[in-house]
């Protein structure tokens, strides 16, 4: 899945890769979280244009967001199906630029950060689909979901799923949305090829969305890696010397 992303290239270069007509100005964004806004690329009018949403799709035909789940995601081997999607995935495809995204894997009973990027430290595009809600007092909310595949072997290792990317030269399939051409774009849904991607673990300061500075992004030592265990590990010791009978029971996370 893709609960956590990163954008960092300059705007310019990625106006330049994307090819949308306006020339916003925006900041890095190290932690981009769910419910924040995103910048979507579009195909409207013959011409793709750059459009903020937010990130966690409402379908056209809820009635109270408040009470419908948050949609960050979309499987790409349900979005032909699901009453959620298939309006989208027929007429509002669209690509959100990143530059990666983190994931946790589970190890030692802690869930640890890693960044995940190309290996050629070059931009990507997520597969997203967007819809605009109405409310019942005339207000819209333009919201985006990203599409997401089985991960390759290799990615694997860190979770069984992966964002979808989509390569510039098939931007244009993806974005132009003609009558009946779902079948057309299906094959572009799946995750990248091994190799393709690098990742490395870094800081727990991730989890916590209020954090968003590029010391994120580095690498964790070895060294880093037991200072941030220490404090759990020092919870963890009087569990050990004085056990209870009711020791073993797990706990619901």
């Amino acid at each position: 899945m893709c609960g956590r992303f990163v954008i960092t290239s300059p705007p310019a270069a990625l106006r330049e890769m994307f090819g949308y007509i306006e020339q916003p100005n925006f900041p890095p964004r190290y932690n981009v979280a769910p419910t924040q806004p995103i910048p979507v690329v579009l195909l409207q009018n013959g011409g793709r244009h750059f459009q903020l949403m937010r990130w966690g799709l409402i379908p056209s035909w809820v009635k109270d967001p408040r009470t419908f789940s948050l949609l960050i995601n979309a499987r790409s081997e349900t979005v032909r199906e699901k009453p959620a999607f298939k309006n989208a995935i027929k007429r509002r495809r669209a690509l959100i630029p990143a530059d990666g995204y983190y994931e946790w894997q589970d190890a030692g009973g802690r869930k640890r950060p890693f960044f995940i990027h190309r290996r050629d430290g070059h931009p990507v595009a997520f597969a997203a689909l967007a819809e605009t809600w109405m409310g019942p007092n005339g207000e819209e909310q333009d919201t985006v979901a990203i599409v997401t595949a089985p991960a390759s072997p290799d990615l694997a290792q860190l979770h069984h799923r992966v964002p979808v990317t989509i390569r510039p030269e098939q931007f244009a399939r993806w974005l132009d949305c003609l009558p009946n051409d779902v079948d057309d774009v299906m094959p572009l849904l799946k995750g990248p090829d091994v190799g393709e991607f690098a990742w490395h673990q870094v800081t727990m300061r991730v989890n916590a969305v209020a954090n968003d500075d590029a010391q994120l992004l580095l690498p964790m030592t070895a060294e880093e890696i037991a200072a941030e265990d220490a404090p759990a590990a020092k919870k963890a010791a009087p569990r050990k010397t004085a056990p209870r009978e009711d020791d073993g029971q797990g706990s619901l996370f």
